[in-house]
């Protein structure tokens, strides 16, 4: 009953004569297709290619730079509806999990595939939001996105499950490269159905330029920090369980669906907390929070048994993924401050870019931290920046008492 609540939920949520359904099924394959990709990545990174602390910070400002570069193609290619740009996003993570596939498993070569694929991916996320849009009914715009989103979290969990069920009985080179091609075959299936959507959908005009006002420059403060403490723990977070602690690529799958399921049942809680609490409480709050988290990740070697302290960071990299769920709180806040929906998605929009700049040279300083100084440092760094996010954020003036 509950399966057909929601597919019957799905059905309502979008207009009868569009392509919803191939534009939703192609999001779920892709999902299937990511959810085995970054499930066995950062394991493929540390075992196969050889990448160490630096190693993995230089890759991931190269994951990061087609964020950049999005506004400027976007803006290159304005007169591209968004069914077009979604075909070529399809095309270019075909073309990046081919080339993890097929190549030699050099660092170079790994990097240009991770830089190609995360292009394409960039280039599809701003597409499914404008497309979701595009078909949805009347006043349903929301639960599109909401439609959408959901369908994309289960075929990447699904795909963590995948790997977890089989790289728990083996994970060698040959495995690694049979699920690149596995993954690769799903994305090529995907883009043929990404072919079959027809359409003139018109791009989000927002996402094609900047747009700065003095009145949401704290906001764009907020992103910087956020940012920053967010990228230690999306690049390193795992990377350390790997390089310190040894965890298998099965280990580190199953940490990734635990952490989406718990973000699936904490998010609404975290919306009402907003809602009932004020956006400055969560701000403040879970940056706190965060430093205990960032202590425990860095220091639980030096408290508990190997194999405790293991377990600890587990359990404290799935709470900084939930706590990472309060960055709604800012777009709550920048409603908050406009006049008007097409302000809120062009800040917005900005402040993603800003967040993308900011992530990139973390990555890089992180990895030349974590080599040189050690990862303790590395998270203290973290806990103090998320420790200014919750003193800037102590700053803001809001419109209500909650706080």
């Amino acid at each position: 009953m509950k399966r057909e609540n929601i597919l019957s939920q799905i059905k309502n949520a979008f207009m009868e004569d569009s392509k919803f359904r191939v534009f939703l099924l192609s999001i779920l394959i892709t999902g299937l297709s990511y959810g085995l990709y970054k499930g066995m990545l950062d394991n493929f990174l540390a075992e196969i290619v050889g990448m160490g602390e630096m190693d993995r910070g230089v890759t991931e400002f190269f994951r990061e730079l087609p964020g950049i570069l999005l506004v400027l193609v976007l803006a290159i290619f304005y007169m591209l509806s968004a069914e077009t740009l979604y075909k070529a996003g399809a095309v270019i993570m075909l073309v990046g999990m081919g080339m993890h596939a097929m190549l030699p498993p050099t660092k170079v070569l790994a990097t240009l595939a991770i830089c190609v694929y995360s292009f394409g991916e960039h280039v599809q996320i701003g597409m499914k939001n404008a497309l979701s849009l595009s078909y949805a009914k009347p006043g349903m715009g929301g639960a599109a996105l909401g439609s959408h989103s959901a369908v994309n979290q289960i075929g990447t969990l699904a795909g963590y499950l995948l790997i977890v069920l089989v790289f728990s009985f083996t994970a060698t080179a040959g495995t690694y490269t049979a699920f690149f091609w596995l993954a690769a075959g799903l994305a090529a299936i995907s883009m043929v159905f990404s072919f079959r959507i027809t359409g003139k959908s018109e791009t989000d005009k927002n996402k094609r330029r900047f747009y700065f006002h003095k009145k949401y420059y704290k906001y764009y403060m907020l992103e910087m920090f956020y940012g920053a403490r967010k990228q230690v723990f999306f690049t390193f977070g795992p990377y350390v369980l790997i390089l310190f602690y040894g965890a298998s690529a099965a280990m580190i799958s199953l940490l990734f669906a635990v952490s989406a399921v718990a973000c699936f049942f904490a998010s609404p809680v975290v919306g009402r907390v907003i809602d009932r609490l004020g956006y400055k409480f969560v701000m403040i709050t879970d940056t706190l929070v965060l430093v205990i988290v960032c202590f425990f990740y860095g220091f639980a070697h030096h408290i508990f048994p190997q194999n405790v302290a293991f377990i600890v960071c587990c359990i404290n990299y799935v709470l900084d993924s939930v706590i990472s769920l309060a960055s709604m709180a800012s777009n709550v806040y920048v409603q908050d401050l406009s006049d008007n929906p097409d302000e809120v998605k062009a800040t917005i929009s900005t402040g993603v870019s800003i967040n993308h700049v900011i992530t990139i040279f973390i990555a890089l300083f992180g990895g030349w931290i974590w080599q040189t100084l050690g990862i303790e440092l590395l998270f203290i760094c973290s806990a103090i920046l998320g420790l200014c996010n919750s003193a800037y954020a102590a700053t803001i003036k809001t419109s209500k008492s909650v706080v």
